[in-house]
């Protein structure tokens, strides 16, 4: 089984809650980003990445607003499930951006990257980095991936949401109205995509937002082999 959930700011008592604890070696677990156990490279935090390599489920994680990309970068990064990953060792794997995963019949377009809202509190290269928004690059080779599919996946997975979605929910973080370019793409994608489910993390609450997107944080989420993809029709332009 998949199964998703949000944010866990390297929180390793995160994974002693019981649902975790249920979870198999037939299992995958997803992390929509800020994963934060690779941040500062100390012993706590060593300790804590060797642990999270040996639990008997696979750990897929995305990037958010709030990682160490120079030490993301220090891992090779490979082929992975018809995508692209960074192995940290073990069953843990960084998900690299604009992948295309094909997991137990399904596909799964994988995106992190997110803009902090806080920049003017931070220092580069410590607390902040500018790799943290996808660069147009990035995003035009995903757009290349998606057009081959006819834009057609099964889940999207993202840290991020699309504007509109920010909208419906009150804009939560959102400082002035100029969109970054990670924004202007998920517009794209919610225009274009044909899915089953969108699910995204960040905004730290769990709930559904209609029938088809879904904010994740500290819940569970298990992915049905049993859902079909549809056309995306919530949260669209009329």
């Amino acid at each position: 089984m998949i199964y998703v959930t949000g944010d866990v700011h390297g929180q390793a008592d995160r994974f002693w809650e019981k649902a975790f604890r249920r979870l198999t070696k037939r299992d995958t677990l997803f992390i929509l980003g800020d994963f934060g156990f690779l941040w500062d490279g100390g012993p706590a935090e060593k300790k804590n990445l060797a642990w999270l390599q040996k639990r008997p489920y696979r750990i897929l994680f995305l990037d958010g607003c709030h990682e160490n990309f120079d030490m993301l970068a220090r891992y090779p990064e490979e082929e992975f499930l018809g995508g692209r990953a960074r192995h940290i060792g073990g069953n843990l794997y960084y998900i690299c951006r604009g992948s295309l995963l094909e997991m137990e019949g399904r596909s799964f377009f994988c995106l992190g990257g997110g803009e902090s809202d806080d920049i003017e509190d931070r220092e580069e290269g410590v607390n902040w980095w500018r790799a943290e928004l996808p660069t147009p690059e990035e995003l035009a080779a995903c757009r290349e991936k998606l057009e081959e599919r006819d834009w057609q996946v099964d889940y999207i997975l993202t840290h991020d949401a699309p504007d509109k979605i920010l909208k419906f929910m009150g804009n939560p973080g959102r400082k002035g109205e100029v969109l970054n370019v990670l924004q202007l793409f998920l517009d794209e994608l919610n225009e274009k995509a044909r899915y089953t489910q969108w699910l995204f993390g960040r905004y730290h609450a769990d709930r559904r937002l209609g029938t088809k997107m879904q904010e994740v944080f500290r819940g569970l989420v298990p992915l049905s082999s049993e859902e079909s993809p549809k056309k995306s029709w919530i949260f669209r332009k009329k």
